[in-house]
């Protein structure tokens, strides 16, 4: 009897054997530096604790820490953390708009003398700082601090060259300086309470408590036709709820926002890629 030639297109031979499954890649992994040239960018890494009559300033590492809760209440759908991201995401894009304003100006008077080429100063050493954020808004504040970097040694190297006087080029500074620090103080004053929009909708004591500490936020926000172009996907309210209570790195009710707290976290040591580790050893995170 002859053999049966398993071949598609005879119907009475049996399928032929599946191929093994090919192996799934694995997690994607990245590591990033911030590359400063600067002391004066890189004295915004740490900013400055309140102590003796001297205001604090909000450096990198304190606007990643405040961050952290205002991300994972926007994950659990609190109408509140929206509104303050949409507030960075507003705060970051203007400071970028002046130092970009700025540079321009550096530039254009660095390349207005004829017969002489000039290059922008370069440490000699630049300082490596690892990141590893756990949120895109803190990316987007280093890269906040590196437009600076970059304005600092275009007002250095104009004065050098007589292009700027010391006066003009320190306010400048200040000038440049400022638009960084106002951006990183836009994450102040949100206090995670552990709500979420059916709170708002329900009016519990929660969300009258999140009220009487933040004011009311805008209709667009609560109606979540208006949201930060980074903001994370939204969790179902009930499961974003037990999410945040998670996540959130402070009990409900607490003051994430108060200099000590803040002030803490920022100058902790650097975490593991599942924790929100920010500032430190080299990390690699998963994308």
């Amino acid at each position: 009897m002859a053999d049966i030639v398993h071949h598609p297109e005879n119907p009475a031979a049996p399928p032929a054997a599946e191929p093994d499954a090919l192996p799934s890649p694995g997690a994607l992994r990245s590591e990033t530096y911030l590359i400063l040239q600067t002391r004066q960018a890189q004295r915004l890494i740490q900013g400055r604790r309140a102590e003796d009559g001297t205001p604090g300033i909000v450096g990198l590492t304190r606007f990643a820490a405040l961050l952290r809760p205002i991300w994972n209440g926007a994950r659990s759908d609190d109408a509140y953390a929206d509104w303050w991201l949409v507030r960075i995401h507003d705060a970051l894009e203007e400071s970028e708009r002046e130092l970009r304003a700025l540079m321009q100006h550096v530039d254009a008077l660095l390349k207005q003398l004829p017969g002489i080429s000039v290059s922008v100063a370069q440490s000699v050493e630049p300082v490596r700082i690892p990141l590893a954020f756990s949120n895109p808004y803190a990316f987007r504040g280093s890269h906040l601090l590196s437009q600076f970097d970059e304005l600092v040694r275009g007002i250095l190297t104009a004065r050098h060259v007589a292009l700027l006087d010391r006066d003009s080029s320190e306010r400048l500074l200040a000038e440049g300086g400022r638009h960084v620090r106002r951006a990183y103080t836009s994450a102040l004053g949100y206090r995670f309470l552990g709500i979420n929009r059916d709170d708002l909708q329900m009016m519990t004591a929660r969300a009258r408590q999140a009220e009487e500490a933040m004011g009311q936020p805008p209709p667009d926000v609560v109606e979540v036709r208006l949201r930060a172009p980074h903001a994370p996907a939204r969790a179902a309210s009930e499961r974003g709820r037990r999410f945040a209570m998670r996540g959130a790195a402070v009990r409900p009710g607490s003051a994430e926002t108060s200099a000590a707290e803040a002030d803490s976290e920022a100058t902790a040591p650097a975490a593991t890629p599942t924790d929100g580790a920010e500032i430190g050893e080299p990390v690699q995170r998963a994308l």
